[in-house]
C-alpha cells in the first residue's frame, strides 16, 4: 500500500511517503502561500504518487488544539482524494523530535525540511503500532 504522512502547518506542509510499509522517505514540503493553493499541490502530489492512504498528524493537549484539528480537517476537506483513505493520529513532540534531529544538520530553519522530517516521524509511530 502507497502511504502518504502530512504534517500540516500555517506556513509549510511537511510530506513524508512509505511504499513497503517500513521505509519512510521525507519528501519536499510544500510551501503555504494560500490554502486552495497548498491543497490543489497537496492533492496533485498525492495522484502522482498514486497515494492509497494518508496518515495526518493532529496536535494533541496545548490551548490551541481545538483550533488546529479545526484547521487541519478542513485542510484535508478541501483537498481533491477521493478514494483515498484519511486516518489521524497523535503529533505530539513530532516536531520537537524533527528540530533534535536535524541539529547542527540544518541551517536554514525555514526550509521546511523539520515539517517532512516531522511527518516522517509521524508515519513511523503509525506504521508502529
Amino acid at each position: 500500500m502507497k502511504i502518504a504522512s502530512l504534517d500540516i502547518g500555517l506556513k509549510r506542509i511537511g510530506v513524508a511517503f512509505c511504499f513497503d510499509n517500513s521505509v519512510v522517505l521525507p519528501q519536499k514540503a510544500i510551501l503555504r502561500k494560500g490554502r486552495k493553493q497548498a491543497a490543489k499541490d497537496v492533492s496533485n502530489l498525492l495522484k502522482e504518487w498514486g497515494i492509497e492512504k494518508i496518515i495526518v498528524g493532529l496536535p494533541k493537549g496545548g490551548s490551541s488544539q481545538d483550533e488546529m484539528e479545526r484547521r487541519i480537517k478542513h485542510f484535508i476537506g478541501l483537498l481533491d482524494i477521493e478514494g483515498i483513505e484519511v486516518e489521524y493520529i497523535d503529533e505530539s513532540f513530532s516536531s520537537f523530535e524533527a528540530k533534535e534531529e536535524l541539529k547542527g544538520v540544518a541551517k536554514q530553519k525555514r526550509d521546511g525540511r523539520i515539517d517532512s522530517i516531522s511527518a516522517q516521524i509521524i508515519l513511523q509511530r503509525w506504521l508502529s503500532k
